[in-house]
């Protein structure tokens, strides 16, 4: 669940974080094909958003320049806030376009789906969505929740699985977004019967407050660079407490038409988990704008 992230990323994001205090939902701009030197007339006019984390952003930049380039008109609101702010801003058609997670999505919808699979998450969020919502096809590439551990801690508590921490969980301080501990809370006693001595709210940090020891565990995205860079172990998830978490275009049905469904699908067929990693080490690391990484994947992809 997300999805369902001060460090270098946020250094990076800080046009991606809080926006230094602005709304985000005031401060839209609206692209088209002419204003990026195309020509095509608008198949349509779509508004995408994104969660407030970086990868959100990328994707949804990707998703609006493969459609300028299609003509379609694209007004972007980057940086909305949390699932439980921009889920509702789609729902009413606020929003267009929004970069989803499936797992996550599903949890969000439906509280007691079981689904767990990539095929049964879509297949179950195809009767919890509701009718005025649409997940289109999935990507290959996926961000996982994790639950992740420093190399020593890792070690000495001869940690490699999720369920290995149920021996220490109740020493451990354990981190992440703020809406972590409701999201997961239960879900953790449920499947593998942790109890951690302390939630805290960790955000963009928590890979940070990881390795400096601030927390013990924490929930990092497995495309975060900074689980090799910071030395991390991400636990392996033996039974199944998260569900598969592929990059997918959640869409309001009214605002779309063929060109719109098309051209992300487009994008879905070609975006991997590895190059989903690839980018976001450009943009943590390297410190390139997400725009501009956006753009040179789509390049290299065929899609521009």
């Amino acid at each position: 669940m997300k999805r369902l992230i001060a460090t270098a990323v946020a250094a990076v994001f800080a046009l991606s974080a809080c926006g230094g205090g602005s709304d985000p939902l005031t401060q839209a701009t609206p692209t088209t094909a002419a204003s990026t030197g195309g020509s095509a007339p608008a198949a349509a006019s779509v508004t995408i958003g994104s969660f407030d984390f970086p990868e959100s952003v990328l994707l949804a930049s990707i998703y609006a320049q493969a459609l300028q380039a299609k003509g379609v008109t694209v007004t972007e609101k980057p940086n909305i806030g949390s699932r439980e702010i921009v889920y509702d801003q789609i729902k009413t058609g606020g929003l267009t376009i929004l970069p989803e997670y499936i797992g996550s999505l599903l949890a969000f919808v439906d509280k007691n789906a079981t689904a767990k699979s990539t095929t049964d998450v879509v297949a179950a969020l195809g009767t919890a969505l509701p009718p005025e919502l649409q997940v289109l096809a999935p990507a290959a590439a996926q961000d996982n929740n994790s639950l992740t551990v420093s190399k020593e801690t890792a070690t000495k508590n001869s940690l490699t699985t999720i369920e290995d921490l149920a021996k220490v969980s109740k020493d451990f301080i354990v981190g992440g977004p703020p809406e972590f501990k409701e999201r997961q809370e239960e879900n953790f006693k449920t499947v593998y019967g942790l109890e951690f001595k302390q939630w805290e709210p960790t955000g963009a940090t928590t890979a940070d407050a990881i390795k400096s020891g601030t927390i013990q565990v924490g929930n990092v995205f497995t495309t975060d660079p900074k689980i090799i860079l910071n030395d991390l172990v991400s636990l392996e998830d033996n039974k199944s407490a998260f569900a598969a978490e592929n990059v997918t275009p959640l869409v309001f049905k009214a605002g779309v038409d063929d060109t719109v469904k098309s051209t992300l699908d487009a994008i879905s067929s070609k975006l991997t988990t590895q190059g989903l990693l690839d980018m976001m080490k450009k943009i943590a690391v390297d410190k390139d704008d997400p725009p501009v990484v956006a753009k040179d994947w789509l390049t290299a992809n065929g899609l521009l």
